[in-house]
């Protein structure tokens, strides 16, 4: 099942990352285009806690 992120944009636009997690991998599409990636379950662990830390914050 796809969920569309929290942050996304309700103006109408498309504009937002969807995540399908499967226990042993995270696949992640951007909702214009929908070609996905697949994340391992650690490496979408370590960016989940990155992001949970702020680790991206003023980039």
């Amino acid at each position: 099942m796809w969920r569309k992120s929290s942050r996304s944009n309700g103006n109408g636009e498309a504009n937002c990352v969807e995540v399908a997690l499967n226990g042993s991998a995270a696949r992640v599409r951007d909702s214009k285009n929908r070609a996905e990636s697949v994340v391992a379950a650690p490496g979408w662990a370590a960016f989940i806690g990155a992001v949970k830390r702020g680790d991206f914050e003023n980039r």
